[in-house]
């Protein structure tokens, strides 16, 4: 197998890298801009703006790939919700470029998706229920996945959806919900979270797991790879302070209509993951088996 991974600054991009490094799996680490992870040779990177065709084209040139997995885009809601035109070009349109040089190699595509495809009236769901975006951000993703789905000459294809990604990485952009939880705990910082939202948060280390599994199994189609507990986000964040021994009384709990984001959320997801646990031995850590491995934040 030879992976290209876009995406290689994030989260998820690094504890990809840090699997193949792990099992000694051929790589192409890209994103747009330099190498950020300390943990990733220069000799497997390569800068490459997945908006411009001509990039795409070259590094799958040079590299030849037998699987991409595609973890990049704009993951910022609110921002989508605020840049549309932007938000289009990133999560949708580069999405088309990529696949369809990706058929050229007949390469295996993996994109990565959210639970944001729901409305989130329902909870726990199953790979075949039907999607209902909220936002701008959530439709992208779906138009995105329509790209694969209604493609009816190519099936070397495969979607994770996945809720909450968190963890710990290098130079990493932006924090992620439990980061920025224990940092602010520990700060003394007074924090609203909102108590009506939840979700099953998922270790990037298990999401990258999975990921691999997908590619190394020959697996094809839509796949929900999530945390195995659906938790209110108040109901997260309290768990962090109980871990550590911090103080609540900086946690003001807070509606999604009082916080009134430019987005709108879905406000129960949570994964069924009785495919990923049969098709891909997927058992994922809970918060708590995480939190200890995070002490050092």
């Amino acid at each position: 197998m030879k992976l290209l991974i876009t995406g290689s600054n994030g989260l998820l991009g690094q504890k990809l890298i840090e699997r193949c490094i792990k099992h000694q799996i051929s790589f192409l680490a890209t994103s747009k801009g330099p190498n950020r992870n300390t943990d990733c040779p220069e000799s497997n990177y390569h800068e490459m703006d997945i908006s411009f065709i001509d990039e795409i084209e070259k590094v799958f040139e040079a590299f030849i790939p037998t699987h991409i997995i595609h973890t990049a885009a704009i993951t910022n809601v609110d921002y989508c919700e605020l840049h549309p035109d932007e938000c289009k070009i990133m999560n949708t349109d580069a999405v088309k470029l990529l696949f369809e040089v990706s058929k050229k190699y007949n390469a295996h595509f993996q994109l990565l998706s959210t639970d944001f495809v729901f409305d989130g009236e329902k909870g726990n769901y199953k790979e075949e229920d039907a999607v209902n975006p909220l936002s701008y951000y959530a439709r992208s993703k779906v138009d995105a996945e329509n790209i694969l789905l209604r493609d009816q000459s190519y099936s070397n294809w495969s979607i994770v959806r996945t809720i909450i990604v968190y963890g710990t990485g290098n130079n990493l952009s932006r924090s992620n919900l439990i980061t920025w939880s224990i940092s602010a705990l520990k700060n003394n910082e007074q924090i609203k979270v909102i108590d009506d939202q939840f979700r099953a948060p998922t270790w990037a280390p298990d999401l990258a797991y999975a990921c691999v599994e997908i590619c190394l199994r020959n697996k094809m189609g839509i796949y929900h790879i999530s945390g195995p507990n659906t938790l209110s986000i108040i109901e997260i964040v309290m768990k962090v302070a109980d871990f550590y021994g911090l103080s609540k009384e900086n946690i003001q709990k807070i509606s999604s209509q009082e916080l009134n984001q430019p987005a709108r959320r879905p406000p129960k997801t949570g994964f069924d993951l009785d495919k990923a646990r049969i098709e891909l031995s997927y058992h994922p850590k809970t918060i708590i088996e995480t939190l200890e491995t995070l002490k050092a934040i």
